[in-house]
């Protein structure tokens, strides 16, 4: 669809870019009144990977001039998490009508005894200028 964009996410850990198996992986939109909108929730496989996720995008035409938003593409927000990981959040990020993003999460291990949701690493994407 012209006015659609997929967004692949990729969960691992390490520099070596080992695959996490097995991480609850959750794509949301912000919505009116500050309410988001859930996406797709989805666990990764043994590459570490979700299914694509079609997400709504303004049409191409509006890339020349931005729309209401300021903006010539949508917004989700990314959120990976795991048992022994630190759970990370990465927010703005952007899908553009006809292509294909790809989002790597990184997650860093925990030490013994801690929790995913007492160590949470959260990223802000910034709007790229177009």
């Amino acid at each position: 669809m012209a006015n659609e964009g997929r967004l692949k996410v990729r969960v691992y850990t390490s520099q070596a870019e080992l695959p996490v198996e097995g991480a609850t992986v959750v794509v949301t939109q912000s919505g009116k009144a500050g309410k988001y909108t859930l996406l797709s929730v989805q666990i990764s496989d043994s590459s570490g990977l979700v299914r694509p996720i079609e997400i709504s995008t303004p049409a191409s035409n509006e890339s020349t001039s931005p729309n209401q938003n300021g903006a010539a593409f949508a917004l989700c927000n990314v959120w990976a998490e795991h048992p022994g990981y630190a759970m990370l959040q990465v927010e703005g990020v952007q899908i553009f009508p006809g292509v294909e993003t790809l989002q790597d999460m990184e997650l860093i291990p925990l030490a013994e005894g801690q929790s995913s949701l007492q160590q949470r690493d959260i990223r802000q994407m910034t709007a790229q200028a177009l």
